[in-house]
């Protein structure tokens, strides 16, 4: 098991910091961050998560750090649908709700679907029974032949924006069982997507008719919990007339 120190120096150099960028940062001393580092010295709670906070350690990770230096964890994990999180969990679904006709859902930190809208049925009635198997996976729903990608027509720049999307991600924060979906569906993967739009659009085929959509990401501000801090909300909205109507005909 690695030591504290040891974790520390994996997420400063994961960062890209030098002992003395990071020291500056966190207003300390570079011969204090090098004998943290080097099990010389046995840092506080504090000065655990003061470097944390400036190396951006997800709130997971930082219960990692504090456990190796023999501290209990300090941020909780508790379900999202419990009552510990029911205010948040009420502000998620009424965002969901909000946003209908159009697609929305709430992913994890593996990408697995924690709460959708009614207007992700459409899509999901595309799908194989067996990809809808709890925890639905939205990389492998829409990477899978017999998920959703027989109807992406633009299949190579939504595998692409995916690849750069979660490479990106487990190059913040590694997390083997994401490393295994991305080998699975992503590894390889050289397209580079057309920017010929503000957003590029992911292109779906209903009935030969093309639904285009674009998404956005949005995550709690302050979390305090670690379930909070590993969910985003996914919300997809229409770039043009045709899929407005679209979503406006399907919509219960």
């Amino acid at each position: 098991m690695n030591t504290v120190g040891e974790l520390l120096r994996q997420w400063r150099h994961r960062r890209r910091l030098s002992q003395l960028d990071l020291a500056i940062a966190a207003e300390v001393s570079a011969r204090h961050v090098s004998l943290v580092e080097t099990g010389k010295s046995r840092p506080s709670v504090r000065m655990i998560l003061r470097l944390a906070d400036h190396l951006d350690v997800p709130l997971r990770e930082r219960n990692h750090l504090l456990l190796a230096a023999g501290f209990a964890p300090r941020y909780p994990e508790r379900p999202l649908d419990g009552d510990a999180l029911a205010a948040a969990w009420e502000a998620v679904a009424r965002v969901l709700r909000a946003h209908e006709p159009y697609p929305a859902l709430v992913i994890d930190r593996g990408w697995n679907i924690v709460m959708a809208n009614r207007a992700l049925d459409p899509f999901l009635a595309l799908a194989h029974p067996g990809l809808l198997e709890p925890p639905v996976n939205m990389v492998r729903l829409g990477l899978d032949p017999r998920g959703l990608a027989p109807h992406i027509v633009n299949l190579a720049e939504v595998r692409s924006l995916l690849r750069v999307r979660i490479a990106r991600q487990l190059a913040s924060a590694p997390d083997a069982r994401l490393a295994v979906l991305y080998e699975e569906f992503l590894a390889g993967v050289h397209e580079e997507p057309v920017h010929q739009e503000v957003a590029t659009p992911m292109i779906f085929r209903f009935d030969g008719r093309e639904v285009r959509l674009f998404s956005t990401t949005t995550r709690f501000g302050t979390p305090a919990d670690v379930t909070l801090d590993e969910i985003a909300i996914e919300s997809y909205y229409p770039t043009d007339a045709e899929s407005v109507a679209f979503f406006s005909s399907t919509s219960p």
